[in-house]
């Protein structure tokens, strides 16, 4: 039987309701201005004015990204990348994962503790540059995968995941005589998609936006170039034109000026955030209870 809701009740229930739309708006707004943005005419987006949509309709914002010769072939660069990326980083973390997260593996805390000082400390970029020239990764596109093929966050995430599961599961498979291989892929896999699904957003989502890398490691290959590379040399270009037109500075910009930083950052946003859009939805259940489940049992 339900029971029947009290005065108090009410007003709970609608100051949640209200509050989650505040949430709501808040976390729309910034991105459905950033799309109207994207869409208006850069000339009257200097007047300002512009909330969620475009008062003056354009692509000219868009065209100046794509008329870019390179932009087709960064793209496919950086689809490449993040996919052959996600799918070794998480093939690799499965493979340190599983074994430190069995209680019979004799130098478990060992290697936990020197992986988790990786989390702490780092080398700095010169003796990271010296490292990949020694290893002869620079100009090279596994530069972009074999650095990252292991993250010890994502292990964590994973091995804490693994030891949440019941041993009886291992034990028996063992009984069946399964090897330690089969036992990983065949039953331990299975059952770990949420972390997978977890860390397999972490690692795209980071080869996706990464574009520091090309910078340093492969400017002198223009064929490796990538999307995020490509966009911030598209708006560092359009924002030294502007620098040197003196009619932008004094607030009134010639007509001859088609676009400005603001325009095309805004329609770089969108070009860089709408593959994530699309694929998040997919893994949103698994990333939720991956990295609520994953992510906090200790040792």
């Amino acid at each position: 039987m339900l029971r029947k809701k009290t005065a108090e009740d009410i007003i709970v229930d609608l100051v949640v309701h209200i509050s989650l739309i505040f949430v709501g708006i808040v976390t729309l707004y910034p991105f459905l201005n950033v799309l109207a943005v994207s869409f208006n005419d850069a000339l009257d987006t200097v007047r300002g004015g512009i909330y969620i949509w475009p008062r003056k309709w354009t692509l000219k914002n868009y065209e100046i990204i794509i008329s870019n010769p390179q932009i087709y072939n960064a793209t496919l660069v950086s689809v490449a990348r993040t996919v052959l990326g996600t799918v070794l980083g998480i093939i690799c973390t499965m493979f340190v994962a599983y074994p430190l997260s069995r209680k019979d593996f004799v130098l478990r805390r060992p290697f936990s503790a020197i992986m988790v000082l990786t989390m702490y400390f780092g080398a700095g970029l010169i003796p990271q540059y010296l490292l990949y020239r020694s290893l002869h990764l620079l100009n090279t596109f596994w530069v972009y995968i074999i650095p990252a093929l292991l993250g010890m966050f994502n292990v964590v995430v994973v091995r804490s995941y693994i030891e949440s599961l019941p041993t009886s599961l291992i034990e028996s498979a063992k009984i069946d005589g399964a090897s330690e291989f089969r036992i990983l892929w065949q039953i331990i896999f299975p059952l770990t998609l949420p972390a997978v699904a977890t860390i397999a957003l972490f690692i795209g989502v980071g080869h996706w936006n990464s574009w520091f890398d090309v910078y340093i490691f492969n400017s002198q290959r223009p064929d490796l170039s990538t999307l995020q590379y490509e966009l911030q040399k598209i708006l560092a270009s359009v924002s030294m034109q502007v620098g040197r037109n003196p009619d932008y500075q004094m607030g009134a910009m010639a007509e001859t000026q088609q676009v400005t930083p603001t325009s095309v950052r805004a329609s770089m946003t969108i070009v860089a955030t709408v593959p994530i859009i699309i694929v998040y939805p997919f893994l949103q259940k698994y990333f939720v209870k991956g990295l609520t489940l994953g992510s906090v049992k200790g040792e």
